[in-house]
């Protein structure tokens, strides 16, 4: 994984395409790409690369990825991450594409929030949904426990090992990580507002079945306060049927969605239907010539969000941008089993 940065006054980084968004789907185009020699810098606004899958659910399992029974967020992306060092992108993390314009050639030059540039051919928007930012409950004062006592994401869960935690929420999050994280933790406490919960039935049946062995508390209620000292929360006052009460915690997961931004993505001139971006399902480009979206934030008639799908999007999305970097240059399709300058390429041949 490489990240440089331009000489003090230097012009735009040159590179064939930008991807923005080191999400799986950003970074298996990279690989896409690379067979077709073309040269990517990724930009992403987190610090790392992964997308949701580091910053939301590292450790949770995945079960949907091909040739791959049981994988978490984090294997995955260390895995895309092992497959595309053949080609050596450059990632630029901690940043966002602010600014985005179309030069008299036809390459595109684009601006961070840092004030670095970049020019390409081709731009590939790999961003999810955009910008997430988890939704915090309506507590008072609940910032003075963010990142020490309360969590809207699991990075490690060993962290959580022989603590009393309080998951709060209905959702696939909060009973997935009631289900991952009860094994470790001293006790835990899972908290709805009401006895019907939004998650896989079978994570909704085995958490019942851990309740009724005694070893989740549910409770149904809502937080009505929050009591602690110096960062460190101590009780949640909950408000059930029955009356207030106390619960004594080290950590509280609420669980209550995300908020969706698309940012700057949303003027660049692109056509947007519900904050989605339109493609076509031949190349997956936009209503802009040379920009590509790949992944959870395109839409498209049948459209499926899987990283499975986002695989195909960048498959057929490298095909077409290698026409308009090399517009003469002529396109044999081969395979990765058979092609020794593909494996070439690999390091395997």
């Amino acid at each position: 994984m490489n990240a440089v940065e331009p000489a003090a006054g230097a012009g735009p980084i040159e590179t064939d395409v930008v991807i923005i968004g080191a999400g799986p789907c950003g970074l298996f185009a990279v690989f896409e790409l690379g067979l077709l020699d073309l040269k990517c810098h990724v930009v992403d606004i987190l610090g790392k690369p992964g997308g949701q899958c580091s910053e939301l659910y590292p450790e949770k399992p995945i079960y949907d990825v091909p040739a791959l029974p049981i994988v978490t967020g984090q294997e995955l992306t260390d895995r895309l991450l092992e497959q595309i060092k053949p080609f050596n992108p450059v990632f630029h993390f901690g940043e966002r594409i602010d600014a985005l314009a179309r030069e008299p050639d036809g390459r595109f030059i684009m601006t961070t929030d840092d004030a670095k540039q970049f020019r390409a051919k081709v731009v590939v928007i790999a961003a999810g949904g955009g910008s997430f930012t988890p939704k915090r409950p309506p507590l008072d004062g609940i910032e003075a426990y963010e990142g020490t006592s309360v969590f809207y994401s699991v990075r490690r869960m060993e962290d959580f090992r022989g603590k009393d935690v309080l998951v709060v929420g209905g959702g696939d999050s909060a009973l997935d990580w009631t289900l991952n994280l009860q094994p470790l933790a001293r006790s835990l406490t899972l908290l709805h507002r009401r006895d019907d919960f939004r998650g896989a039935p079978h994570s909704v049946n085995e958490m019942r079945r851990l309740v009724d062995e005694g070893k989740v508390r549910l409770m149904i209620g809502q937080m009505t306060g929050l009591d602690g000292d110096a960062g460190t929360l101590q009780t949640v006052t909950v408000k059930t049927a029955g009356g207030e009460e106390k619960i004594v915690i080290d950590a509280m997961l609420p669980f209550f969605g995300l908020t969706m931004k698309l940012g700057p993505i949303a003027d660049w001139g692109i056509n947007l239907n519900e904050n989605l971006i339109p493609v076509d399902t031949e190349k997956f480009e936009t209503s802009e010539k040379g920009i590509f979206a790949i992944g959870d934030i395109n839409t498209y008639p049948g459209k499926l969000k899987l990283i499975l799908s986002g695989f195909h999007e960048a498959a057929l999305m490298a095909q077409a941008a290698q026409k308009i970097v090399y517009p003469d240059k002529k396109v044999v399709f081969q395979y990765t089993t058979s092609s020794s300058s593909l494996q070439k390429k690999l390091g395997v041949k």
